[in-house]
């Protein structure tokens, strides 16, 4: 039997993954808007590590229905011939794992040792339009889990089978590209199509400047008309202050 084989991603660079990090997944929704992307985010998914806040290239695994005569079920049935095994054998330090598990809530896509394993290889995040099992084990992981649900169940028990790794897929309803960047947080999940990610950089991390000025002036009593968003009088007053805090 021929070796399963897959193709890694071609990863961005670190300074483009750290200038994003610094922009919430709101931010880079809005922004991702004003670059002619009507909806970023991946519907679904929910943040089950509260106060986690992940970026990083996307790592993506799909699954379709099952059909009995491309796989059979068996949860530790010929390991080496699980291709969700195979998803997680490239990662890379900060690599985050999307799946596309066609918002399944009967199968545990990935249990306690694969995310370990994929933790272990430096693996910081899964975004899963579906369920893990073993979920009281693998939150206490140092990863982060945007996620519809958990579920004793594993992988193939029921109704779905991995079927590609790093193909295109349709995670939440949203295009997820192989290599994209995700950004996500306790607001959700948002896809930075990386071909826009540097223009992202530079207009996302503008406005959470501006922001983090306009949310310190609004804490102090000042008018939400002026302060949010900037008007031109505010802007002048920005520019000042921000000045000052690079001096």
């Amino acid at each position: 039997m021929e070796p399963i084989q897959v193709q890694d991603i071609e990863r961005p660079s670190k300074d483009l993954v750290e200038a994003l990090s610094h922009i919430g997944s709101a931010t880079a929704s809005g922004e991702l808007f004003k670059l002619g992307i009507r909806d970023a985010q991946i519907l679904g998914p929910l943040p089950r590590t509260p106060g986690k806040s992940i970026c990083g290239p996307a790592l993506t695994l799909q699954f379709m229905p099952k059909r009995e005569d491309l796989h059979s079920s068996g949860e530790y049935q010929g390991p080496d011939r699980q291709l969700h095994r195979h998803a997680l054998y490239n990662t890379q330090e900060g690599d985050v794992m999307v799946v596309d598990a066609r918002s399944n809530m009967s199968s545990g896509i990935f249990g306690e040792m694969m995310l370990t394993y994929f933790c272990g290889q430096g693996g910081q995040a899964v975004i899963i339009d579906g369920c893990i099992r073993d979920f009281p084990h693998a939150q206490e992981l140092d990863l982060g889990m945007w996620l519809l649900g958990t579920t004793p169940n594993f992988h193939v028990q029921n109704d779905i089978f991995p079927f590609g790794v790093n193909v295109p897929i349709a995670c939440g309803g949203t295009l997820v590209m192989p290599s994209d960047i995700i950004i996500a947080d306790d607001d959700g999940a948002v896809v930075v199509p990386i071909k826009l990610a540097p223009e992202l950089a530079e207009k996302g991390g503008e406005h959470a400047e501006w922001e983090v000025f306009s949310r310190q002036r609004l804490a102090e009593g000042g008018d939400l008309r002026k302060y949010y968003p900037l008007t031109d009088e505010a802007r002048v007053e920005y520019e000042a202050w921000k000045k000052e805090q690079e001096g």
